[in-house]
């Protein structure tokens, strides 16, 4: 069992953190990556191209704005993508929200707003 946490930007680390202390907790054996799929797609794919042989990977993206990233990752991968987009206020919140849920078809993305119930559906997810 393997986590992978693909941040937009290192600005994204303090969010990220929230969701690792908490998969540390859990005895989650996790990785971090920086990577947006803007600016650096082929490292993107480098990450999940490392993983593809894996069946026991949840991915775990971590964008605001746009987020291409967690439609980037699920459309490339198999595993299950959780998005838990970062956000500084309510309005932030609401943008980056609707982003991470409006995603094309075949690119199924799980969004969890809270950190802490995003290591919390990946304990889950793996059955621990």
């Amino acid at each position: 069992m393997k986590t992978v946490i693909i941040m937009g930007s290192t600005s994204d680390e303090p969010h990220a953190k929230k969701i690792t202390d908490k998969l540390d907790d859990y005895g989650i054996v996790w990785e971090q990556h920086a990577a947006s799929a803007h600016k650096q797609p082929l490292k993107v794919l480098e990450i999940l191209d490392a993983n593809k042989d894996r069946k026991d990977i949840v991915y775990i993206t971590i964008a605001g704005r746009s987020n291409a990233l967690s439609g980037f990752v699920a459309a490339n991968c198999e595993s299950p993508t959780i998005g838990c987009p970062p956000f500084s206020d309510k309005t932030d919140m609401m943008v980056n929200i609707h982003s991470t849920l409006q995603m094309p078809s075949n690119t199924p993305v799980l969004t969890v707003i809270d950190p802490g119930n995003c290591a919390l559906a990946v304990k889950r997810i793996f059955g621990v």
